[in-house]
């Protein structure tokens, strides 16, 4: 199987306008982020997909690729879809661009789902973590996810799940961290398939794979990424750096 990797990159954010452009150590954001991700030598190429002319040049000036998407998109997923269209690939790794501490085994991880006879059944292949704070299960901010005995992906929600009425049980709630591997095809399929009731409810695209029946494998990960969506954040991320 041939594998890649894309990350999008927006110039705008509303939180945190150019926030892929801004300084960490000595390399944007962004370029940090690209280079992390070749650093792991599991893809075939490695991509940015951007609409902005600063992100695609701080790319090619430094010898990396990068892809003008053309169109708006509702989700990330329309916009990698109409990456990759045209690129030789099965196996396609969305990478946040604002997540420059790139882990090798959750990565690797996610990669893994697809191969042997199992991994013929997986569309699309994500992450779960364990959340040990309470008051994030009740916090809408957080995304959680339920699977079944094979670790499929039964629900995705803001709310917690499975609601907690029997008081004598101590259920266990994963958060989903969302870094996604897809196959090609049900990537394609997903950018052509109107949205439904579930994900224009929770505002949660990997709904839609669910809603047409389509199989996400979540791997459970200790990796907790430091993503840059405000200001202290990027200070964070210096002080990790350092």
């Amino acid at each position: 199987m041939r594998k890649i990797a894309v990350i999008p990159a927006r110039y705008a954010a509303s939180r945190f306008p150019g926030k892929l452009m801004k300084m960490l150590g000595d390399k944007t954001v962004i370029r940090m982020t690209y280079e992390n991700v070749i650093a792991t030598h599991l893809f075939d190429d490695v991509f940015v997909v951007t609409d902005s002319d600063l992100i695609y040049e701080e790319i090619v000036n430094h010898g990396g690729k990068a892809i003008y998407s053309e169109k708006e998109h509702e989700t990330g997923s329309d916009r990698i879809a109409e990456a990759v269209e045209k690129l030789e690939c099965d196996i396609i790794l969305n990478v946040q661009g604002d997540e420059p501490f790139v882990n090798h085994k959750a990565l690797a991880d996610i990669l893994s789902s697809f191969e042997g006879d199992e991994g013929k059944n997986v569309d699309v292949a994500t992450l779960k973590q364990e959340i040990i704070d309470s008051d994030e299960i009740d916090n809408p901010n957080i995304v959680k996810v339920i699977t079944d005995y094979n670790d499929y992906a039964l629900y995705f929600s803001r709310n917690a799940i499975p609601f907690p009425r029997e008081t004598n049980f101590v259920a266990q709630y994963y958060r989903h961290i969302g870094i996604y591997a897809f196959r090609k095809e049900a990537l394609l399929k997903f950018s052509q398939l109107p949205m439904r009731q579930n994900e224009r409810a929770e505002k949660l695209e990997q709904l839609r794979y669910l809603e047409y029946g389509m199989k996400i494998k979540v791997i459970e990960t200790s990796f907790n990424g430091v993503g840059i969506d405000t200001p202290e954040d990027l200070e964070k991320a210096k002080l990790l750096l350092s």
